[in-house]
């Protein structure tokens, strides 16, 4: 079953509660297999607000499946532009690798670090912060962000 059939499968299931955000929220991991359920679980508190936010980030973690998988190279020639803000790069980086197939995290998180520029200070950070996982790093990249915007 395609991600389009899943969710659609999943909401005519629940079309009586379809008014309680916290509920279709609650249940949706129940109608997951192993992958999208150690998906579900990573994910952080607090992390989605509705079940239509829900909906989108499993999508755009998994509608990559119906697609052919991008090789580990397609990281390697990906790099921060002048201009471009951490939130742009860092989403286009994160896109990109769950379009690749296999467990690559440690590859990604060098990659992704070699790709900011020179002196960014997030850059700088994440050499001295040791990170082990891209869950990992999205989570520092968020409170990188955080931090800068509060100054």
């Amino acid at each position: 079953m395609d991600l389009v059939e899943h969710v659609s499968h999943f909401n005519q299931r629940m079309a009586v509660h379809s008014k309680d955000e916290a509920l279709m929220c609650k249940v949706f991991p129940s109608s997951l297999g192993p992958m999208a359920m150690r998906w579900f679980d990573g994910l952080r508190a607090d992390s989605i607000d509705s079940f239509k936010e829900l909906i989108r980030a499993f999508g755009s973690r998994f509608i990559t499946c119906s697609r052919v998988p991008r090789l580990l190279d397609s990281l390697l020639v990906l790099s921060m532009q002048e201009g471009e803000t951490l939130k742009t790069y860092s989403d286009r980086y994160l896109e990109m690798f769950n379009e690749i197939d296999g467990d690559f995290d440690d590859v990604a998180i060098s990659t992704f670090k070699v790709g900011l520029l020179a002196e960014h200070g997030l850059r700088k950070s994440l050499t001295i912060k040791l990170v082990t996982s891209v869950r990992q790093l999205m989570d520092w990249i968020d409170k990188y962000k955080r931090v800068k915007e509060d100054q």
